[in-house]
């Protein structure tokens, strides 16, 4: 169940601080509308809570909650209706309902969001899936940089009510629709201004199931870029394009991990293994062991093993000739297999350090037309812009989300707060 509660104001209020500085501009608050405690009566007979232990299955916790072969059976038969009882999590919660030593229902917790419910009371049993209960609100913030974008918005006073959770997506989510303007790792600049709206679909416990950028905008050395959300289709799957319809997206993403640092770039370099000098074709990104690698493109996994200079290795071909690397992996995600079809941004595995590497990093290289070239210095063009059939209500709808994003303090307002302070 959603519901969709009044517009939740979210930042610009002044604050002196290193690295960053809200807007000085407020809002007149909206009371937030939320859903009310729920109440619980309490039920006959007694609850008996278990938890999957790694390599047990859901028939054996029934079994040796005493169930016989007909009971486990009907309750195996209700639950497949709804979920696969195989891909039950290490940790899940499985709570059975006894009265008078009769099994009267269960509640397996499948995620943080669905629990299934097995109803047994009238012998046979039935299972249904209850969804947690969601409202939508929406979060604006603006504000300076200091010495980074995660900086800044982590530490936003304003947003200190939401999850880290959920503040760790707002600066995913700018790097993501802006990367192809501006690397993030190495062109931010002391002084350079954010502000975006941000659409999400909230848990009562206040964290975020989804969201998105609704409209946002980047202030860099002077430059602003601009990404407005639209969805041509109707059907959830939108994307982002700038003031003028044109999309903000390429080909290939920029880089294949989030809020990556560049340790060793394309070209001549000193192996630091090999002790010579040698050509590296190829990027590497230092991040920690384990985290999430995505396909840069949408292709086919042509190549998926282990060699001796590259490790735990992936290949992807891609349209129009172009090919990448991914190398030095830790493991690869599950599903990830040779002539499997991968999406852009797509997880395909994860940083590690196998092969020849002294570090935990990835190796990603581009290839065009069979040679390896710099990834970082190619120029792809822009996606498809607004399709004509649908520019009517691109300028209606995004007409909504400028003036909200607008409505917001600008660059010369932050900064003249800054300089104030």
């Amino acid at each position: 169940m959603m519901t969709r509660q009044q517009i939740v104001v979210g930042a610009c209020a002044a604050i002196a601080a290193a690295t960053v500085l809200g807007a000085a501009l407020t809002r007149e608050r909206v009371p937030e509308v939320d859903l009310a405690e729920a109440v619980y009566a309490e039920l006959p007979g007694h609850v008996e809570e278990q938890t999957l232990s790694f390599g047990e299955t859901f028939g054996q916790i029934l079994e040796d909650a005493g169930l016989g072969t007909a009971e486990r059976v009907s309750v195996l038969d209700a639950f497949r209706a709804e979920a696969e009882p195989r891909r039950l999590r290490t940790g899940t919660r499985v709570r059975l309902h006894w009265v008078d030593e009769r099994l009267h229902g269960i509640q397996v917790t499948l995620d943080r969001d669905r629990t299934v419910h097995v109803d047994c009371r009238a012998g046979d049993c039935a299972a249904s899936t209850i969804t947690l209960a969601t409202t939508i609100d929406t979060v604006y913030a603006a504000g300076a940089i200091g010495s980074s974008l995660w900086d800044a918005v982590m530490s936003l006073p304003e947003l200190a009510a939401a999850p880290a959770g959920d503040r760790r997506n707002f600066v995913l989510s700018l790097d993501k629709v802006f990367q192809w303007q501006v690397d993030f790792s190495r062109q931010i600049l002391p002084g350079d201004t954010y502000r975006f709206v941000f659409e999400r679909e909230k848990r009562p416990d206040g964290s975020m199931r989804t969201g998105h950028l609704l409209s946002a905008e980047l202030v860099n050395n002077g430059k602003a870029y601009h990404a407005i959300w639209f969805d041509p289709n109707g059907d959830g799957d939108g994307t982002w394009y700038d003031l003028d319809g044109q999309s903000v997206r390429r080909a290939f993403l920029m880089k294949p991990i989030e809020l990556s640092r560049i340790s060793s770039r394309f070209g001549m370099r000193h192996h630091p293994i090999l002790k010579q000098w040698r050509n590296h074709n190829g990027v590497d990104y230092a991040a920690n062991r384990g985290t999430p690698v995505q396909s840069t493109g949408a292709g086919v996994v042509v190549r998926r093993n282990r060699s001796g200079t590259y490790g735990n290795v992936i290949d992807v071909r891609h349209p129009n000739g172009f090919l990448t690397r991914y190398a030095h992996l830790n493991g690869f995600a599950r599903g990830i297999s040779v002539g499997s079809r991968v999406s852009q941004g797509e997880v395909i595995g994860y940083v590690g350090m196998t092969g020849m590497a002294t570090g935990p990093h990835l190796h990603y290289e581009m290839h065009a037309g069979g040679r390896p070239v710099d990834p970082l210095a190619i120029e792809f063009p822009p996606e498809d812009p607004v399709p004509a059939d649908n520019r009517a209500r691109w300028e209606r709808e995004s007409a909504e989300r400028i003036a909200l994003l607008f409505s917001l303090p600008g660059p010369e307002e932050i900064r003249s707060v800054r300089a104030d302070q």
